[in-house]
């Protein structure tokens, strides 16, 4: 009976690896929901510790696949009928828990991809409106800076040169900045 219980013993670590796939199944879609609503670098290193921990189950199981299939091949270990039924239960679901394991290690990485894809247009996108209020404050800067110099200008000795060069700063800047509005660039 030493032989049945090494591999009861071996059939129960296949079972929970499968459990504890589940759970890790099951973690990634609140971590997915969680990714969703607030981009935080926290689940992103959440994710990436459950893809390690698949990359550690895979290791394992694949290990344990190879002193099943010998156990099956070679006979090292005396085995009656029933053994032979349980070894092939234990090889099936070692088997059963590797796929799993790979399509929960394909899944998590095409979502951090994903995420990773969504962050880097987020950044485009705010980098984009930086740029334009950028572009749309320089028109002020510009003519501020120009009949600012200590040289012989236009309107210098009229009366309401500051309110005309100001008028003409905004003008050029609204101008500009309905210009990046019908382009959505805000």
């Amino acid at each position: 009976m030493k032989t049945r219980f090494i591999l009861q013993l071996l059939y129960r670590i296949s079972t929970y690896y499968l459990t504890y796939l589940k759970q890790i199944n099951r973690k990634t879609s609140k971590l997915e929901n969680k990714l969703q609503e607030s981009m935080q670098n926290q689940e992103l290193f959440s994710m990436l510790s459950l893809e390690k921990s698949l990359v550690y189950f895979t290791t394992s199981l694949k290990t344990n696949n190879l002193v099943t299939e010998k156990l099956l091949k070679n006979q090292y270990l005396k085995m009656y009928e029933e053994d032979q039924h349980l070894l092939e239960d234990v090889i099936i679901e070692n088997k059963q828990a590797m796929e799993m394991t790979e399509i929960y290690s394909h899944i998590l990485s095409g979502m951090m991809d994903a995420f990773a894809s969504v962050i880097s247009n987020n950044v485009n996108h705010v980098m984009k409106v930086l740029t334009s209020f950028t572009i749309v404050l320089t028109f002020p800067t510009m003519v501020a800076s120009l009949f600012g110099m200590n040289v012989p200008l236009p309107f210098e000795h009229y009366r309401h040169a500051f309110l005309i060069i100001l008028l003409l700063s905004l003008l050029l800047s609204c101008i500009t900045a309905m210009i990046f509005w019908k382009k959505k660039y805000f």
